[in-house]
């Protein structure tokens, strides 16, 4: 197989400088909104603050992967002298919370870095420089890509079931 270069894409987080302005939810739910920028649903958001203000407690946590059970991590943990939760930074959606999930159809979101536009919108709203942005190459094999959309396929499939996956990417292809 051929090995391609593959552009990898990350958003580094400084949370001590994060003061739960929310900026970042808010652009990434109204991106995602369909039509674009047509309205605000945090729901939508494919980030989220960790938010426990009178703990002076602001952490931005990113959607990622779908896991189809629920961990058995409930730790707590503190660090410079803040208890935070160990479920609170999970990026999974799983069954034990509602968090990172379409509202319309419960299926599991994930950070797409705004697909489409040069740089994230929610590390060009953040005005506290909390979020960056992070880019670098890696060889990969040519058929990585597909077998991860196949096994992302399936796992929604098996998960949900796929008369309403078919139903769902129906009603996506409609609005695009």
């Amino acid at each position: 197989m051929a090995k391609i270069a593959k552009k990898i894409k990350t958003i580094r987080i400084n949370a001590d400088e994060c003061n739960g302005c929310r900026a970042c939810e808010v652009i990434c739910s109204a991106f995602h909104a369909t039509p674009k920028y047509s309205s605000i649903n945090p729901a939508r958001s494919r980030i989220r603050i960790l938010r426990y203000p009178l703990k002076d407690i602001w952490v931005p946590v990113f959607a990622g992967e779908y896991a189809p059970s629920e961990c058995m991590g409930r730790d707590r943990y503190v660090i410079d002298g803040k208890e935070y939760e160990e479920c609170a930074f999970c990026r999974a959606a799983c069954p034990s919370r509602s968090a990172f999930r379409e509202p319309d159809s419960g299926l599991p979101l994930k950070c797409d870095m705004c697909e489409g536009e040069e740089e994230p919108l929610c590390v060009q709203s953040c005005l506290n420089q909390v979020l960056i942005f992070e880019e670098r190459e890696e060889e990969a094999e040519e058929q990585e890509e597909q077998e991860e959309l196949e096994i992302g396929l399936d796992s929604l499939a098996n998960k949900y079931g796929l008369d309403k996956l078919r139903d769902t990417i129906a009603r996506m292809s409609i609005k695009s």
